[in-house]
């Protein structure tokens, strides 16, 4: 005896888009704003001889191509769902999540590389014009922050971008702060310092973005959803003797999904009704916990035996 109900909140999104989807318009402003500050740095970086400079502009490269995958990535799960494809693109986003991830471990480890080969042979760098370019690329950097702070909650691909932007202002400031000292003191070994520095700033945000991007991968539970505390909840309703095969997955962001078998009593369904015992479920989970689709299998005592052993 099997049942189904779907309930969805879209919370923080658009009907029929992701997560990622309402901050489209943000994103290709930050693209904009970054592809133009990297042509300047690139520029600055080879006048005044700065790998501080440089790496800074190779990290807002990976941002670009990070922006440009998380609005293709929009595209894609704006497409509605197939026969073959049911919960359509949606997942595109966290695979540009995933790439972006990609990206940015080999642009730190590059960084760490160039950076030891400047120790060893310092260049001449000048730190008058490094101060300049980095003043631009922080304030265009601060603002690209303010446009993607709100969406980094909602949606790991925006989170990504917004990662990757603090990493670029947290590395003009270290350029300007290496640049001062050069101006100072005249110690160019502070230069490739800043952009070891730059290097190691990336990576612990990317590993923890990773980490979250291959949970959504790996259809592990959300990690603000309690899977002991979902169970209670369901086995506190009158009627409900038990419940197995729960699963709880994301799609997307923004897009969890449940799936439950229910032992019923068959009394208690049979004086309420299919409709209303749904409905209990559905508004358990709806009044305490933001799950996009709910799915519900509704069995009498006895019957998980019956099942498949996969099931259990």
């Amino acid at each position: 005896m099997g049942a189904g109900h779907d309930h969805g909140h879209a919370h923080g999104r658009p009907p029929g888009g992701t997560a990622t989807a309402a901050y489209r318009g943000r994103l290709r402003i930050a693209l904009s704003i970054t592809l133009s500050v990297m042509v300047v740095e690139v520029v600055g970086g080879l006048l005044s001889g700065s790998l501080a400079l440089l790496a800074d502009a190779a990290h807002m490269a990976t941002d670009g191509v990070g922006l440009g995958m998380a609005l293709l990535a929009i595209r894609f799960g704006a497409r509605p769902p197939d026969e073959s494809r049911t919960f359509g693109y949606a997942r595109a986003e966290i695979l540009a999540a995933l790439a972006n991830c990609v990206l940015l471990l080999g642009v730190g480890g590059f960084l760490l590389y160039e950076a030891i080969e400047r120790f060893i042979v310092p260049p001449e760098t000048r730190g008058g014009l490094t101060i300049v370019f980095a003043l631009i690329g922080m304030a265009a950097n601060l603002v690209s922050l303010s446009l993607l702070m709100r969406g980094q909650k909602d949606s790991l691909n925006v989170r990504g971008a917004y990662l990757e932007v603090l990493a670029d202002t947290l590395g003009s400031l270290a350029v300007l702060v290496s640049a001062g000292i050069i101006l100072a003191t005249g110690w160019q070994t502070a230069d490739p310092i800043a952009g070891v520095l730059i290097g190691l700033m990336i990576v612990p945000r990317t590993v923890k973005l990773l980490r979250e991007t291959l949970n959504v991968l790996l259809e592990a539970a959300p990690k603000d959803v309690d899977m002991a505390e979902v169970r209670a909840h369901l086995l506190a309703l009158p009627g409900v003797d038990d419940v197995h095969d729960l699963h709880i997955w994301t799609i997307t962001s923004g897009m969890p999904v449940l799936s439950a078998h229910v032992v019923v009593d068959q009394d208690a369904l049979d004086a309420v009704g299919h409709e209303k015992m749904l409905h209990d479920l559905q508004g358990c989970l709806g009044h305490h916990f933001d799950v996009e689709h709910c799915t519900f299998q509704l069995e009498p005592r006895g019957h998980a035996e019956h099942e498949a052993k996969l099931c259990h």
